[in-house]
């Protein structure tokens, strides 16, 4: 196995099939990653699941753990060049001579914690006394405070102010995103 950090050369004798970190260009890691398979290279592409607050309510979302990179496992003496070249690969990460290889341990460890090339689903779990925002229905976009979680239910009682007064309502709990993602939307919108 290659070790991190050695030059092209070193590389370059005997069978030495390795992991590479590839930067693919924006949005197009998708791409890349096809075209990376069809010159024989072994792609891994880990992605995560998870639910975000939109303009339309909450909704499932489908991320790469790493934006606009994959990793690539191939023989760098005969594909380096092809695999630099490959369409919607924007370069295989090196620096000057020094073409860093990831080890095979860290691939599978990665393939364990994210459960092999599925998305890993993370749903943040509510808890009370966060603040939320109501995502749908007659309260969309108020903001709230978590009083009481069920889980058996998969329900979550809030606390919100409305014309002047304090009310509990009781919500599905995917009706309901952490202030986070609600910072997160309007960063979107700006």
């Amino acid at each position: 196995m290659a070790q991190s950090g050695q030059k092209l050369e070193d590389l370059t004798r005997g069978d030495n099939l390795a992991w590479f970190c590839i930067q693919s260009f924006l949005k197009r890691k998708h791409i890349a990653a096809a075209h990376l398979r069809n010159h024989g290279a072994e792609v891994y592409l880990p992605r995560i699941r998870f639910k975000r607050l939109t303009r339309r309510g909450v909704r499932w979302r489908t991320e790469p753990l790493f934006p606009n990179y994959c990793f690539a496992r191939f023989e760098p003496q005969t594909s380096l060049r092809r695999m630099q070249h490959a369409f919607g690969v924007k370069s295989v990460v090196h620096f000057g001579n020094h073409w860093p290889t990831v080890a095979d341990e860290v691939i599978n460890a990665l393939r364990a914690a994210v459960r092999g090339d599925r998305p890993c689903v993370v749903q943040p779990e509510m808890q009370t006394g966060q603040g939320v925002t109501i995502a749908g229905g007659m309260f969309h976009g108020f903001e709230a405070v978590v009083t009481r979680v069920m889980p058996a239910r998969e329900r979550i009682a809030v606390l919100m102010e409305f014309l002047g007064t304090q009310v509990t309502l009781e919500l599905a709990g995917e009706n309901a995103a952490s202030e986070s993602h609600h910072r997160d939307l309007i960063l979107e919108q700006v």
